[in-house]
């Protein structure tokens, strides 16, 4: 009889790590349920089951929020790569089947910059060997990339980071300068090596306080023990870009988003501000569908050419 009941229970095992899951990644029984499409009380039994039969405590309950204890966070490492990978495998399998790509979807978290001068070329490539994958970017800040990587709403991301929490993994793949950018007018534009020191008496244009430029930006001035002031606090480098054109300060942005035609004067700030990288952002232990594999396989071709030119280089 033991051992036809412990059979019973591995054949619901998948449902039961698929709600503690669902649960872990929601904070919520209720949000779970709802995720699940199953009735709260039918996720609660599940989890204790599971619960029992670990001989465990796996959540901390305050009210309708949940917490992982210990050794749910131990558990929730473990399984959930085997739940996602549970919920891809047929279409995995599909995919081995027929040796191509022919429908589905990505969901991509990016900010406005990254999705205005990072993504439009490999969108380019992607669509032209993917015709039939949609692609869905979300417009988003960094913070709200991550809360929606943690709760499965988009694949993966592509952004800068310079903090990668313990759950997150980063891998950069491009890389740009850092540049002082001002009117063509301005006092400094007639000197070529400028200082930090030569910046001071100036007001900077600088993103919003909560995005990695400004946290960037005050790094480097408080690291050298130089006064600086912000001027004006605007997002989106189009924007600073017109506001500095029009003589309201000067700023440090990502080489990336300078063109040709900007009536701008601009110098290379190396020398004091590290390299801005973008790269792929993905949550650890996410298993990736297919689709997103195609993505990013595309975007790893980019690394791989840029170590190879740099390999080229170094051998000159």
């Amino acid at each position: 009889m033991e051992k036809r009941a412990r059979y019973y229970y591995k054949g619901n095992l998948y449902k039961q790590l698929r709600a503690f899951c669902a649960a872990a990644r929601h904070g919520s029984i209720s949000e779970a349920a709802e995720d699940l499409y199953l009735s709260q009380p039918a996720v609660s039994l599940q989890v204790q089951a599971l619960e029992r039969e670990l001989k465990a405590v796996l959540f901390e309950r305050r009210g309708p929020r949940i917490r992982l204890t210990k050794e749910g966070e131990t558990l929730f490492d473990m399984a959930r790569p085997l739940v996602e990978g549970m919920e891809t495998l047929f279409e995995r399998f599909a995919q081995h089947q027929h040796g191509e790509l022919s429908s589905g979807e990505i969901n991509i978290a990016a900010g406005e910059s990254t999705i205005m001068y990072v993504l439009p070329q490999l969108m380019s490539r992607f669509r032209e060997r993917y015709p039939d994958i949609h692609v869905h970017f979300h417009n988003v800040t960094g913070r709200d990339g991550l809360a929606m990587l943690r709760e499965d709403k988009v694949d993966f991301a592509v952004g800068s980071m310079l903090d990668v929490p313990n759950d997150i993994s980063y891998q950069p793949v491009y890389s740009y300068a850092p540049t002082l950018i001002m009117p063509e007018n301005h006092d400094l534009a007639g000197l070529e090596n400028i200082t930090l020191d030569d910046l001071s008496p100036y007001g900077l244009i600088l993103p919003p306080r909560r995005l990695t430029t400004w946290r960037l930006v005050d790094m480097v001035f408080q690291r050298h023990h130089v006064p600086y002031r912000v001027a004006l606090e605007v997002g989106g480098w189009e924007v600073i870009k017109r506001y500095v054109e029009l003589g309201f300060g000067i700023s440090i942005v990502t080489s990336i988003c300078l063109r040709d035609d900007d009536k701008l004067e601009s110098r290379d700030m190396s020398n004091y501000f590290p390299e801005r990288t973008y790269g792929l952002v993905q949550r650890r232990g996410k298993y990736p569908t297919p689709q997103s594999r195609a993505f990013i396989s595309i975007m790893m071709e980019d690394l791989d050419n840029a170590n190879w030119n740099g390999a080229q280089e170094s051998q000159r």
